[in-house]
């Protein structure tokens, strides 16, 4: 059974807004600031530079960017020229990089010129690529300018007939280590995570005419789901978004931004984020004034309950705090919403819209039995992984005739229909919202000369949620210098991947007798 959904396009959306709004603020970073106008005329002229290039409706392209007013100029290019958006992670080693480029199919990619030395060393194996387009002053020789994309040519609304099915991919990671692309349709989008509140465009526009504009942060990276959706949902409701001016997320910056900018929405990554934000507040608790924020809203990783109090005690007594549970195969899966003066227990979420919890054998858990099961979510939802149609198939199963996203998800249900998460059925490690998975970080550990065996868990940590820590077995069970093994590491896997703890122990400590790693006793040895 599919769910119909109103057949609405983002860049139709975008393009009806502009001329309404067009003297209004459509992003900030620092001093540089872009009008709605301005943010019009600059992506209807790169979606034609990109069209010339030779890309084709759903052809895709890579976006190797940090947080930056191009990000937003580049989106709503391809949006608007039907053009698939691809989210690289830019702390992605090049054997990472290569994957995500060639697997992904990427026509053009989009980079920052300090990522320039990535792109040169990839540059000869990247065959499908037609066009390497560089942001910044001085642009490599093979590389096309981003600042004349978007400067030169013409600036007119493109004539273009656009579908409520064009795609945006949002890779994220699998169990293989290996990210897969969630193949989201435009209007299943905007239909999951309500970025609009009618399906009439000119009821879209007059709504936006007729209340103030909002000003979202995107705190979090737009390479993530939490960022982007902060993105494009936040530009559908004719928002201004605030980018933080620092490459990296500064806690004291942040504050800074949202006095300066009245700020009065903000999404972060639990207490990745949240536990700076605490310690910049308590060490200058009269410094901000953040008597703008409206809502800030969370997801992706853990946010403790005790940040939440404390966090709402900064802010006035109208503001309102959402953790929201999904994921990039599906979104609102459950919500935790509270204000001043309320108690609430972390993990207890209120279960969604089209929210079931299936046991292993797909049985309906019945709230209040105890009986822990996977959430299911249907309705809007996306078409599947690109190109794996067999992980498609178990992430989205059908269910007595009912499409469902099912990412791994364990929780119990109470009688009172509240969820409270039990994890990832996987050993999956979610460090600062970013997915770790253990056999591509034992894989890479394995490389190191005078390992053996090696395994790895998650950890608590109090800012990131999980720490990645490795228990290992060397060759002649004498511990490795950490610093040789992280600079092997580096070779194969991200830096936010490699552990933060390393544990050496005698043979016979991280296996089984049948050969399958004890991750129970793996993580006792890494705790204790």
């Amino acid at each position: 059974m599919t769910t119909s959904v109103p057949d609405l396009n983002y860049g139709d959306i975008y393009d009806a807004l502009a001329p309404r709004i067009g003297d209004r603020k459509a992003i900030i970073q620092g001093d540089h600031v872009l009008t709605w106008k301005e943010l019009d005329e600059r992506s209807n002229r790169l979606a034609r530079s990109l069209q010339e290039i030779g890309l084709q409706p759903d052809s895709k392209v890579s976006f190797y960017l940090k947080n930056c007013p191009a990000y937003a100029e580049l989106w709503a290019a391809c949006v608007k020229g039907r053009f698939v958006h691809v989210n690289i992670n830019y702390r992605y080693v090049d054997h990472e990089l290569e994957y995500l480029f060639d697997n992904s199919d990427s026509e053009a990619i989009v980079y920052e010129t300090e990522f320039r030395d990535h792109i040169e060393h990839l540059k000869p194996k990247l065959t499908k690529v037609k066009a390497f387009i560089e942001v910044g002053d001085d642009i490599a020789d093979f590389a096309l300018d981003f600042e004349s994309l978007c400067t030169k040519g013409n600036s007119s609304k493109l004539d273009i007939q656009r579908s409520g099915d064009d795609m945006y991919f949002m890779y994220t990671g699998g169990t293989t280590g290996y990210p897969k692309a969630v193949m989201w349709p435009q209007k299943q989008r905007i239909a999951a995570i309500a970025s609009v509140d009618s399906a009439d465009m000119d009821e879209i526009v007059q709504s936006v005419l007729d209340s103030p504009q909002n000003v979202s942060l995107a705190a979090a990276p737009l390479m993530h789901s939490t960022g982007l959706t902060t993105l494009m949902s936040g530009l559908a409701r004719g928002s201004c978004i605030i980018m933080l001016p620092t490459p990296r997320f500064d806690a004291a910056v942040c504050l800074s931004e949202i006095q300066r900018n009245k700020v009065k929405r903000m999404a972060i990554v639990g207490d990745a984020f949240c536990v700076p934000l605490l310690q910049e507040l308590r060490a200058n608790p009269d410094k901000y004034d953040l008597s703008s924020i409206e809502h800030i809203s969370s997801a992706g990783a853990m946010w403790s309950d005790h940040c939440k109090m404390e966090l709402l005690e900064y802010l006035s007594d109208d503001a309102i705090l959402t953790d929201g549970l999904g994921s990039s195969e599906g979104s609102g899966l459950g919500r935790l919403t509270i204000t001043k003066g309320e108690k609430t227990q972390t993990g207890k979420f209120v279960v969604g819209a089209n929210v079931k919890v299936f046991t292993e054998d797909l049985r309906e858990v019945e709230p209040g039995s105890d009986e822990a099961g996977m959430i299911a979510k249907s309705g809007p939802l996306p078409i599947g992984y690109y190109k794996d149609p067999e992980k498609s198939a178990k992430t989205w199963p059908v269910i007595d005739g009912v499409r469902y996203s099912m990412a791994g998800d364990w929780c119990k249900v109470a009688a009172d229909g509240t969820m409270t998460l039990l994890g990832r059925g996987t050993n999956c490690i979610n460090t600062g919202g970013e997915k770790v998975y253990p056999e591509e970080v034992e894989d890479a550990l394995k490389k190191v000369p005078g390992i053996d065996d090696a395994a790895v868990v998650g950890i608590p940590d109090e800012r990131f949620g999980q720490a990645v820590a490795a228990v290992i077995k060397t060759t002649d069970d004498q511990p490795i210098d950490e610093e040789s093994i992280k600079e092997t590491l580096g070779e194969y896997i991200a830096r936010y991947k490699q552990p933060r703890l390393f544990k050496f122990v005698e043979d016979g400590k991280i296996r089984h007798e049948n050969g399958k790693i004890n991750y129970r006793a793996v993580k006792q040895i890494a705790e204790g």
